[in-house]
This record gives C-alpha cells, structure tokens and sequence, in this order.
C-alpha cells in the first residue's frame, strides 16, 4: 500500500499544508489552532491511557503541555489583557499542573477535567473567531 517513501511525501504535503493555514491565519485563527492540537492531545492521551499506551499517553499529554505553555500561555499579553490574561494565565498554569499530575498517577478523571475546563474556553475563542467583524473594528 503505502512505502516509507510514500508516507514521507505524506507527511511533508500535511506539513505545508499547516505551515500555508499558519501564514495566512489571523490572530484569532492561530489561538483556534492551538486549542484544537491541544484538545486533541488531551483527547489522545485520554485514550492512550484507557488502552494502557504509556508512551503515547506520555506523548500527548507532553505536546498538550507544550501547547499550553509555550504556546497559549506565551501568546498571552498580560499588560494589555489585564485581569482576564491573568486568570488565563492561571487557568493555564493550573491545566499543566493537572495534566501532570495526571501522567504521573495515571489518572483519566484529570484529564477529563483538563478537557472540560479548556473546551470551554476554545468554544469562546471559536465563537471569537466565527464571529462577524464588526462595523468600526
């Protein structure tokens, strides 16, 4: 079906593909993209950890964390966003530590609230970015 050389090509055609939706994405349109990796990290190590997968649970829940700090967490503007970065700022800081806690305990039910917790906050940002631009924004 498939050889290494195909998967290869596959891989770096999905790789520009993202790298073209990352150059013309606004603002909005990249915070969407990191909650949707980091959603369907969590969802992954959810299920990793359902099938007794260490490594891939280890994986994901890797990446998820990278996401929310190097990603979500960095891209926050602390001085401008005032109190409402703030409290994303902990809620961040709060899902890393959860996610963890879960990794090291093995613990499904952190990171179902991780999930929870933070698919609330991208269907915000989702809602953000469908929304219509406004007259005089």
């Amino acid at each position: 079906m498939f050889s290494p050389a195909n998967a290869r090509a596959m891989s770096a055609y999905r790789q520009v593909g993202v790298q073209s939706m990352v150059d013309s994405a606004s603002p909005q349109q990249l915070i969407k993209m990191l909650f949707d990796g980091l959603l369907a990290s969590v969802n992954a190590a959810r299920g990793a950890m359902e099938r007794g997968d260490i490594n891939e649970k280890v994986r994901h829940i890797g990446k998820a964390v990278r996401i929310l700090q190097e990603g979500l967490l960095s891209a926050l503007d602390r001085e401008k966003g005032g109190e409402l970065a703030a409290n994303l700022a902990s809620l961040y800081d709060y899902c890393t530590t959860r996610l963890t806690l879960a990794n090291a305990r093995n613990d499904v039910s952190m990171v179902d609230e991780v999930a929870s917790l933070l698919g609330t906050v991208a269907q915000g940002w989702t809602e953000i970015t469908n929304a219509p631009a406004t007259a005089g924004a």
